[in-house]
C-alpha cells in the first residue's frame, strides 16, 4: 500500500503578502536612480573625500524614493516638494542631533506632523514621509563631524542634481507620458475585446478601468497647471473622452460573452500607435450592413473616437482652496489624528528603547518604525513583515559589502545596483524595496565612518526591534487595528454603484457627459475598493479573513455595473422609473445589511426583459453577500 504526502498550502495572507506585482520593469526610472546616486559618489572619490560623495548622494535619495510615473509638471511638483520637505527635516535633525533629549522631541514632533500632512493628498504624503525619514537620518549625522551648514549645503546640492536627472528629458519628451496613457487605454480596450473567456475578459476590464483612471488623472492634473501647451493636452483629453461610447459598447458586448470583429481590434491598435507618434487617427471602419445593435454600437463608438470630443477647460483649484480642503479633512475626520497619534506614540517608544538599550546607531530603530507605520501606505502588519524579511536580505548584502571592505569604483557600481533595485522594488513589492534600500542607506550613512561587519549586524538588530514595536504596540495592542472594517468600504461602493444605476437608467442619451461621469465614478470606486481589499488581505486577522470572504461580492458589483452599461447601450428608451427604484432599493438593502452586520432581506426586482440582466446580477450579488457567516460580516 502506497501513501502520499499531504500538500500543505501556504496561508492565503502569506501568499498575497509575498506576491510580486506583475508589472514591467521601469527601466527609465532605474537609469535615473543609478545616475542620481552614483555620480555624486564618483565626485566624492574624484575630490578625494568620500564624505562629500555620500552626503551628495544622500541629498539625491529623496527624489529617487519619491519618483513615480506621470506628467512632467506633476513629477516636478512631487519631487521638488519631497526634496524640500526632506531638506527641512534633515535640518531639524542636524540641529537637534547632538542633544539626545532635543533629538527625541524633534523626531516625535516631526512624526506627528508628517502624519497630519499626509491627509492633504498623495504628494503631501510622500513629502511628509521624506521629512520624517531625513529628520531621523539628520540626527545621526553629528557623528561624522561635518558642520551643519556644510552638511545641509551638500544635501541641497545632491537634491538639485537628482531633480535635474529626473526632469532632464522634459524639454524634448513634452507630452509623451500623457500620450502613452491615452494609447494604453486603446490597447487595453483591444485586449478586453480579444479575451477568449470570461475570466480573461474580467481581468482585462479591470485593467481598462485602471488605464482610464490613470489617463484622466494625468491629463486633468496636467491641464490644471499648464497653459502654454494647453492645446496639446486638450486634444489628448478629447481623444480620451471620446472613448466613452466605445468603452460602454465594448463592456456590453463582452458581458454577453461575444468577441469583436478583427477589424475593430486592428483599428484600436493602429489608433494607439498613431497617438504615440502624434499622428492623425486612421479612418474608423463602418459597421457591416447586417450588424446587430451591439456590434453597431461598438462601430459607432469607433467613429466617435475618430471624431474626437469637445471638453471645456477645467478651472484650476487655487492653493488656498486646497489648503481649506486639507484643513476641513483634519477637522472632520478623526482617523488622521488617530494615525498621527499612533505614529508619534510608536516613535516615542523607539526613542525610549534606543535610550535604554546601548545601540550603536539608535536612529535606525526609529527610522524602521516610521517607515513601517507611515499612514496611508497599506497594511501595517504586511509592511512590518515585509520590512523584516527585506531587511534580513538587505543586511546580508550590506554585511558582505562592508565586511570585505568594498571601496572605490567597486562601491560606485554596488550603489548603482542597489539604486536600480530600489526603483524596481517600488513598483513590484515592498519587501524587494526594503532588501535594496537597506544596504543602500547602510553604505551611504556608514561607509564614510569606516563601517564594518558589526555595522550590518547592528542594523539587523535595530530593524527587528523596530518591527517588533510596530507589530506589538502599533498593531496588536492598538485599539481597532484588527477590527474588521472592509465591510464599510464595500457598502460605500454599493452606494456609488446605486448612483450610477440612477444616472444611467433615468438620464436620456442626449446628456451623455453626465452619464459617462457617473459610470467612471462607479468603476473608479470599484477599482479603489479592490486596492483597499488587497491591502488588508495580507493580514492573518479578521480584517484579512473578511476581505477574502467578501472578494466575490466585488466581482458581483462589477457585473451589476456591466449589466447596467449593457442596458444603456442596447436599449433606446429608458426603463420604467419604478423598476429602476427596485434596483436601487435592492442595492441599498445590501449596503445596509453589511453595515448592520445582518443577513440581507430578499427584495423584489424588475421582471421586465429589458432589466432581466441587471436583476440576475443583483440576485447573484445577494447570494455572494450571504456567503460569509453572520458573525464574520
Amino acid at each position: 500500500m502506497s501513501t502520499t504526502r499531504p500538500d500543505f498550502a501556504a496561508p492565503h495572507w502569506l501568499v498575497q503578502l509575498l506576491r510580486s506585482k506583475p508589472v514591467p520593469i521601469p527601466w527609465n526610472m532605474v537609469v535615473r536612480a543609478v545616475l542620481a546616486l552614483t555620480v555624486p559618489l564618483a565626485v566624492g572619490f574624484w575630490v578625494g573625500d568620500i564624505t562629500v560623495g555620500t552626503m551628495l548622494s544622500t541629498g539625491a535619495l529623496p527624489a529617487v524614493l519619491s519618483e513615480s510615473a506621470g506628467p512632467y509638471r506633476y513629477r516636478a511638483i512631487r519631487l521638488a516638494g519631497a526634496s524640500a520637505a526632506a531638506a527641512a527635516g534633515y535640518l531639524v535633525g542636524l540641529l537637534a542631533g547632538p542633544d539626545v533629549a532635543a533629538s527625541a522631541i524633534a523626531v516625535v514632533l516631526v512624526a506627528g506632523i508628517s502624519a497630519l500632512i499626509s491627509a492633504a493628498g498623495s504628494n503631501a504624503s510622500v513629502a511628509g514621509l521624506q521629512m520624517f525619514v531625513f529628520c531621523v537620518l539628520g540626527t545621526g549625522q553629528h557623528a561624522t563631524g561635518v558642520r551643519v551648514e556644510h552638511a545641509l549645503g551638500l544635501f541641497l546640492l545632491g537634491a538639485a542634481w537628482s531633480l535635474a536627472v529626473a526632469l532632464a528629458s522634459w524639454t524634448f519628451r513634452a507630452t509623451s507620458p500623457e500620450r502613452s496613457a491615452v494609447a494604453h487605454v486603446y490597447i487595453e480596450l483591444a485586449a478586453m475585446l480579444s479575451a477568449a473567456d470570461e475570466a480573461t475578459a474580467r481581468v482585462a476590464r479591470n485593467q481598462l478601468t485602471t488605464a482610464m483612471n490613470t489617463g484622466y488623472d494625468r491629463l486633468l492634473t496636467a491641464r490644471s497647471w499648464l497653459s502654454g501647451r494647453d492645446a496639446a493636452y486638450r486634444e489628448l483629453l478629447n481623444l480620451l473622452s471620446a472613448t466613452t461610447q466605445a468603452v460602454e459598447a465594448a463592456v456590453a458586448l463582452v458581458h454577453t460573452g461575444r468577441r469583436a470583429p478583427a477589424e475593430v481590434i486592428d483599428y484600436l491598435t493602429t489608433a494607439a500607435a498613431a497617438v504615440l507618434a502624434n499622428q492623425p487617427l486612421p479612418p474608423a471602419p463602418s459597421p457591416p450592413p447586417d450588424a446587430d445593435p451591439g456590434i453597431k454600437a461598438l462601430y459607432n463608438g469607433l467613429i466617435r473616437i475618430n471624431k474626437g470630443d469637445d471638453r471645456k477647460r477645467r478651472k484650476p483649484a487655487s492653493p488656498l482652496r486646497r489648503l481649506r480642503e486639507w484643513a476641513s479633512s483634519l477637522i472632520s475626520g478623526p482617523l488622521t489624528w488617530l494615525a498621527a497619534l499612533r505614529l508619534s506614540y510608536c516613535v516615542a517608544l523607539a526613542e525610549l528603547v534606543g535610550w535604554l538599550i546601548p545601540l550603536e546607531r539608535s536612529y535606525w530603530l526609529t527610522l524602521t518604525v516610521g517607515l513601517v507605520l507611515k499612514p496611508d501606505f497599506g497594511s501595517v502588519f504586511g509592511r512590518a513583515v515585509l520590512r523584516g524579511i527585506g531587511t534580513v536580505a538587505g543586511v546580508a548584502i550590506g554585511a558582505v559589502a562592508l565586511g570585505f571592505g568594498v571601496h572605490g569604483w567597486a562601491l560606485v557600481i554596488l550603489i548603482g545596483l542597489f539604486a536600480g533595485g530600489v526603483a524596481i522594488g517600488k513598483v513590484r513589492n515592498y519587501g524587494i524595496l526594503s532588501a535594496f534600500v537597506t544596504p543602500l542607506i547602510i553604505l551611504q550613512t556608514d561607509l564614510s565612518t569606516n563601517g564594518t561587519w558589526s555595522v550590518a549586524t547592528a542594523r539587523l538588530v535595530d530593524t527587528v526591534l523596530g518591527c517588533a514595536i510596530v507589530l506589538v504596540f502599533g498593531y496588536l495592542l492598538w485599539p481597532g487595528s484588527r477590527r474588521p472594517r472592509v465591510g464599510g468600504l464595500l457598502a460605500d461602493a454599493m452606494g456609488v454603484v446605486s448612483k450610477y444605476v440612477e444616472r444611467a437608467l433615468t438620464i436620456s442619451g442626449e446628456d451623455r457627459l453626465e452619464r459617462s461621469r457617473a459610470r467612471r465614478k462607479a468603476y473608479r470606486a470599484l477599482a479603489d475598493l479592490r486596492t483597499a481589499f488587497q491591502q488588508v488581505v495580507v493580514e492573518p486577522s479578521p480584517n484579512g479573513r473578511q476581505a477574502v470572504a467578501w472578494w466575490p461580492v466585488i466581482a458581483g458589483l462589477e457585473r451589476v455595473t456591466d449589466a447596467v452599461t449593457q442596458v444603456i447601450v442596447h436599449s433606446g428608451d429608458l426603463p420604467d422609473p419604478a423598476e429602476v427604484e427596485l434596483v436601487k432599493a435592492a442595492l441599498a438593502e445590501l449596503a445596509a445589511a453589511i453595515r448592520e452586520e445582518r443577513w440581507p432581506v430578499t427584495m423584489p426586482l424588475p421582471e421586465s426583459e429589458r432589466l432581466a440582466g441587471v436583476a440576475d446580477q443583483v440576485t447573484a450579488a445577494f447570494d455572494a453577500v450571504r456567503g460569509p457567516e453572520p458573525d464574520r460580516v
